[in-house]
């Protein structure tokens, strides 16, 4: 009795059965990828759009200037939603939101390439003689050419290679164009319409008002700064 009763405390237990494994779900890089090319086909639809119009014609009585002013004022709201991710941040917290900044960015060159080549190959005729013409005759197309060379060195060193070769301060200092890029394509867009300014004029506040809350901001973090700078010398005073 006493034999068997140790046999069967000794004798292997039989592992239990575990229960089927549950699906994995997707990790934070796989949604923010997916968050991603969400992302670009979604800005790719104002564009199949134009494309659409111009196929069927329904562009109005000049389609390549409508496709002109559809290209422009994209480039000018995703410079927007490109300068309000870091208030965005700061204001709520969301610091994910900085993931999607460079691809925003990015696409606001897409666009700017795709305004300036409708107008060098739709407009001009692939003529380098005539825009230069324009460049020097109308100061809205110099302005436009600024904007869209100012985007050019951002776009390139956009990776966190160039970050490394760089620096960070002289990287961010570099990045910095992105405000020249603001106030030539507003100033751009403004000269360009003729009768009713209502439209570029709101861009111009909205940008406006993405650099006054910059301002402050830098001010009220200029001003923590000097409070905590002099804070332990007024301690050792007392």
């Amino acid at each position: 009795m006493a034999s068997a009763a140790a046999r069967a405390e000794t004798a292997p237990t039989r592992p239990t059965a575990r229960p089927p494994a549950a699906r994995r779900r997707p990790t934070g890089a796989w949604r923010q990828r997916a968050a991603k090319i969400a992302l670009v086909l979604l800005a790719l639809v104002p564009l199949a759009y134009l494309a659409y119009g111009a196929y069927a014609d329904t562009l109005g009585a000049n389609p390549v200037e409508a496709i002109e002013f559809g290209t422009g004022k994209w480039t000018l709201r995703l410079l927007i939603l490109t300068l309000m991710i870091t208030p965005a941040r700061q204001i709520t917290g969301w610091n994910w939101l900085i993931k999607y900044r460079r691809l925003i960015g990015l696409l606001t060159f897409f666009f700017a390439t795709v305004h300036l080549s409708v107008y060098f190959s739709l407009d001009v005729g692939f003529s380098v003689g005539d825009v230069v013409h324009d460049v020097i005759k109308h100061p809205y197309i110099t302005m436009g050419m600024l904007a869209w060379l100012t985007l050019v060195p951002l776009a390139i060193t956009s990776t966190r290679g160039w970050v490394r070769r760089l620096g960070g301060k002289r990287w961010t200092r570099l990045h910095q164009l992105i405000y020249v890029t603001a106030v030539a394509g507003s100033i751009h867009f403004l000269w360009a319409v003729k009768k009713d300014r209502s439209e570029p004029l709101a861009y111009v506040t909205i940008f406006a008002a993405l650099f006054a809350y910059r301002i402050w901001h830098a001010l009220e973090r200029r001003r923590a700064r000097a409070v905590t700078a002099s804070a332990p010398s007024t301690q050792s005073a007392r």
